[in-house]
C-alpha cells in the first residue's frame, strides 16, 4: 500500500526558510502549533551544529521565545527566519563571519531598499520578496531596530538576602548581551561579571524623584577593573520620534551619593557608556513640568488568567518595557496561581503621566475602573492592574486601549476561547507530589517551556546553577524532562509542589489535559 501523503493544501502544515549566521539556508517543515523550541529541534536534525541551546530565532525584528508557537507569531508559509548564535557561560567566541552576517541583516532591516546581497558583497539585486523576508512593519517604531549581539546565558544564584544574582562568564574579547536582562558588555578579554537588579526608589532621594524619572532598570554590577570597554544599559525610551537626548543621564551611585554621567551615545533600547566604573548604574530622564508627557516610551501589555477564579478572571497590566518589572509581575501572578496569555505590545509609543482606557467589544466587568495610569513602579512594589471579569466567554472578545487625551487607539488584541479553554480550577484531587508521580511518563514526553521552568525553579531556590546545567546538557527534550523530574523528586515534597505550581502557570493546558485523562 502506498504511503499516505499529507494534504498539500493543509493550511496548518507548510515549510519555512531559516537562514543561519554561517550563510546556510534550510527549508524546515512545520505546523502552526509547533513551538519555537520544536522548530529549533527540527533545525538541529538538519544540522547537528545548530542546537536548541546554541541559537536563537529572529523574525520581523523580534526574537522568538521557545515556549510560544508559530501561530502566536503569525508565521506564514515560506516566511524567512534568522538563526543567531547564543553563547552559554564559557562558550566559544562567535566567528567573525557570523558578525558580518548579522551586520548585513541589520542593515537590510533598517533600509528595506537594500538587499542582503548588496550589503554582503556589494552586488546583486536580491529583494525582500526574493528572500521571502517580510518587510518591516510600517509604524512609528521603524527606527527602533536594536543591535543583534551574541548572547550569553548567565548562571543564576541567590545572595544572603535572597536576591537573584546573575553571573556571566564572557569567553573572550568582544561584545555580549545577557539573554535574561538585556544588559550588554564590550570587553577586552575573558572575564566574569556579576550583576543584579536594584531598586530606584531605595536610592533616589525624594528630591531627586521630583526631578528625575527611571528610563530603565537599575543594576548593581561587579567586575574586575579595566576589562570592560563599554556597558550598554537597557532603556525603554522610544527613539522613533525626535527626542531631546540631552535630558538623558546615567545615574551612578557610590557610597549613597548619586553622580550623573552623560551617555557616550543613545541607541535603540540601550544607553552606551564607554570606559565605565561600576557599582549602581541605570538610565534616567529629566522631568520638565512643561513637557511631562513628551517622552515616548516602549511598553508592554500583560494579561494573566487566574486559574482558580470563578468563570474567567483576567488581570491586565500596562508597564514600561522593563524586564525587571515584567519579572516582578510574573512573580506576583505566580503567587495567585495565574497563567500568562501572550498578546502583542502597544503599536504606538505611550507617555508617562497619561491615562489609558481599556475597552471591549463584549459585555465584561472591569474593576476598579477601566482606566490605567501609565507610570513606573518599582519592581518591589505591587504593580497596577485592572481586573476583567467575563461571566460567559464568547468565541472571540476584542480589547482595545485608548489614549484618553485624544481618543486614539494605541493597542488592540483578541481574546479567543482557545486562549482560556480551561476548567474553572485545576486539579484539586491530587497533591503536586501525587500528580507528578502519576503522570511522570507523560510529563517526560509532553512537558515544554523547560528554560522558563528552570528559571522559575532557580528563582524559588529549588535547584542551583549546576543542577540546571545538568538538565540542559541532556541530548533530547524527553531526557531533559526526565532528569528534571527525578531531580525534583529527590528534593522532597515542597520541591515537587513548587514544580507543580510552575507547570500550572506555564503550561495549564497540559495540566488540565492530564487531569482530565485521570
Amino acid at each position: 500500500m502506498a504511503e499516505q501523503q499529507p494534504a498539500a493544501d493543509s493550511p496548518d502544515k507548510f515549510s519555512i526558510l531559516i537562514k543561519t549566521w554561517f550563510g546556510k539556508t534550510f527549508a524546515v517543515p512545520v505546523s502552526l502549533d509547533d513551538s519555537v523550541g520544536e522548530v529549533k529541534d527540527k533545525l538541529s536534525a538538519l544540522d547537528s551544529s545548530l542546537t536548541r541551546r546554541g541559537g536563537r530565532l529572529v523574525y520581523g525584528r523580534r526574537q522568538l521565545e521557545d515556549n510560544l508557537t508559530l501561530r502566536h507569531y503569525e508565521i506564514t508559509p515560506m516566511s524567512c527566519l534568522y538563526c543567531y548564535p547564543r553563547l552559554r557561560a564559557g562558550g566559544e567566541p562567535v566567528k567573525r563571519q557570523s558578525l558580518d552576517t548579522d551586520l548585513a541583516l541589520r542593515k537590510l532591516v533598517i533600509d528595506p531598499h537594500k538587499s542582503l546581497t548588496d550589503e554582503a558583497s556589494g552586488s546583486g539585486q536580491e529583494s525582500y520578496h526574493q528572500l521571502h523576508l517580510d518587510p518591516p512593519l510600517q509604524r512609528k517604531c521603524l527606527r527602533c531596530v536594536g543591535e543583534v549581539l551574541p548572547e550569553v546565558t548567565p548562571e543564576i544564584t541567590q545572595d544572603f538576602k535572597c536576591r537573584t544574582v546573575y553571573r556571566a562568564h564572557l569567553p573572550g574579547a568582544g561584545i555580549f548581551q545577557c539573554s535574561i536582562t538585556g544588559l550588554s558588555f564590550k570587553v577586552k578579554s575573558a572575564v566574569t561579571i556579576i550583576y543584579r537588579y536594584a531598586t530606584w526608589t531605595r536610592h533616589l532621594s525624594e528630591a531627586d524623584q521630583e526631578t528625575w524619572s527611571p528610563a530603565g532598570p537599575l543594576f548593581h554590577i561587579e567586575v574586575q577593573p579595566g576589562v570592560v570597554q563599554s556597558v550598554h544599559l537597557p532603556h525603554f525610551i522610544c527613539l522613533a520620534e525626535d527626542v531631546n537626548t540631552s535630558l538623558f543621564s546615567i545615574a551612578h551611585f557610590k557610597s549613597g551619593t548619586m553622580t550623573l554621567e552623560t551617555p557616550t551615545r543613545l541607541i535603540a533600547f540601550s544607553a552606551v557608556l564607554e570606559n565605565p566604573s561600576f557599582s549602581l548604574l541605570g538610565v534616567l530622564w529629566r522631568r520638565l513640568r512643561s513637557t511631562l508627557n513628551s517622552f515616548p516610551m516602549h511598553s508592554s501589555v500583560l494579561i494573566f488568567q487566574q486559574l482558580s477564579a470563578a468563570n474567567t478572571t483576567l488581570h491586565l497590566y500596562l508597564i514600561p518595557d522593563d524586564k525587571s518589572v515584567k519579572q516582578a509581575v510574573e512573580k506576583q501572578e505566580m503567587k495567585w496561581n495565574s497563567k500568562l496569555i501572550p498578546k502583542p505590545s502597544p503599536f504606538s509609543p505611550l507617555f508617562f503621566g497619561c491615562i489609558y482606557q481599556v475597552t471591549s467589544t463584549n459585555s465584561v466587568v472591569i474593576m476598579p475602573e477601566a482606566r490605567l495610569p501609565f507610570c513606573y513602579k518599582s519592581p518591589r512594589e505591587e504593580q497596577l492592574f485592572v481586573e476583567i471579569y467575563i461571566r460567559k466567554m464568547a468565541e472571540e472578545i476584542r480589547f482595545s486601549m485608548i489614549d484618553t487625551r485624544n481618543d486614539s487607539v494605541v493597542w488592540r488584541a483578541s481574546l479567543r476561547s482557545g486562549d482560556i479553554n480551561l476548567p474553572a480550577c485545576v486539579s484539586k484531587t491530587l497533591s503536586g507530589t501525587d500528580f507528578l508521580k502519576k503522570h511522570k511518563t507523560k510529563l517526560c514526553v509532553r512537558m515544554r517551556q523547560l528554560p522558563s521552568i528552570l528559571l522559575h525553579l532557580q528563582d524559588a531556590n529549588v535547584i542551583n546553577s549546576d543542577e540546571e546545567e545538568e538538565v540542559q546538557s541532556q541530548v533530547t527534550s524527553q531526557r531533559r524532562n526526565k532528569v528534571l523530574l527525578e531531580l525534583v523528586e529527590k528534593k522532597g515534597l515542597e520541591a515537587q509542589e513548587q514544580l507543580y505550581q510552575i507547570l500550572q502557570m506555564k503550561d495549564p493546558y497540559l495540566i488540565a489535559d492530564l487531569d482530565k485523562s485521570s
